[in-house]
């Protein structure tokens, strides 16, 4: 479990003073993720999700809880900010900005139908359809510009195979811009923890922390690069087929971003092998934290190296 800051229950029951939201019945922080201190609350009035951020600033964080809101009023499935009694949404505990959510319902699913997955491209669809409409402005904070400067810093921890492969990538990346794809909001990190199935419906997205304003192919190719992908770390068709399916349906891709669709799934593997070597090698301190394993990403980026010439025609974005 991530959890960086503690919190107790005094400190917890005097901070939700600033809130309508009853009075604390109980908490438990939350087994999942690595950048953030979560926590369910429970309250007379029903249950939150607590976040306390860990590494995110005041200056982006209205971005990401503005947008929750803007989406959910938009019938998005997403938790929705709860405003203070001085009608924020950001406050501060314990030293850290913190925010609380409602709690949307359901559970990961941890192997994913085709079923799954169609859903999952028709919610993300809906979701960049909504966001055309959001006014705020906030640029990928772990895109090309970061993977570059951070790239330097994770040399020292690779054998020459890896560096070689983490330099010619970012080459690779940099000679292709998608200038010309489609842009917009992103969630940015639609993995299977971040879809919440409650039965055979989506009770919810979550984790809206990384997203941005970029390509909306590259947000389709980090999903696919999560949700289709078998154990040995190559495409699922029948599963990639579905997803897109199920997106197109909602939001049809045009001619350029079937071109780039090899590009985007190289670039979203290569964003995640970065960061995960990155919390690997060089973690900051924190109570009961865990990263997750970059061989995963690393092995999805050779693999899709590999089989680029092949992978438009696997996938076609029809």
């Amino acid at each position: 479990m991530s959890v960086f800051t503690k919190v107790s229950e005094n400190d917890l029951a005097a901070w939700l003073r600033q809130y309508s939201v009853g009075h604390l019945k109980g908490f438990e922080g939350i087994r999942a993720g690595i950048e953030n201190s979560n926590f369910f609350v429970t309250t007379t009035h029903g249950e939150y999700v607590l976040t306390l951020f860990e590494r995110l600033g005041p200056d982006a964080l209205p971005f990401y809880l503005d947008l929750m809101a803007h989406l959910s009023s938009h019938g998005l499935p997403c938790p929705k900010p709860i405003a203070s009694l001085e009608n924020a949404f950001l406050g501060e505990l314990n030293g850290k900005p913190a925010a609380l959510v409602t709690r949307v319902a359901g559970g990961p699913v941890q192997d994913p139908t085709e079923a799954h997955c169609a859903a999952v491209g028709e919610v993300l669809a809906d979701l960049h359809l909504a966001g055309r409409s959001f006014p705020g402005r906030l640029d990928n904070l772990r895109g090309a510009t970061w993977w570059e400067a951070t790239a330097p810093e994770l040399l020292p921890f690779l054998d020459d195979a890896q560096r070689s492969l983490l330099m010619s990538e970012i080459r690779f990346q940099h000679d292709r811009p998608p200038e010309t794809l489609p842009r917009g909001i992103v969630h940015a990190d639609l993995f299977r923890d971040n879809v919440l199935f409650d039965g055979e419906r989506i009770g919810g997205v979550i984790d809206f922390y990384f997203a941005c304003i970029d390509v909306l192919l590259y947000d389709v190719a980090i999903a696919v690069n999560d949700w289709c992908l078998r154990e040995d770390c190559t495409l699922d068709v029948r599963r990639g087929r579905a997803l897109l399916e199920g997106y197109a349906a909602t939001r049809p891709f045009v001619a350029d971003e079937r071109a780039f669709w090899p590009v985007m799934l190289r670039a979203g593997a290569l964003r995640f092998w970065v960061s995960r070597l990155y919390d690997y090698h060089l973690p900051r301190p924190g109570e009961l934290t865990h990263a997750h394993d970059p061989g995963r990403f690393e092995l999805i980026l050779r693999n899709h190296v590999a089989s680029t010439q092949e992978m438009a025609s696997t996938l076609p974005l029809t």
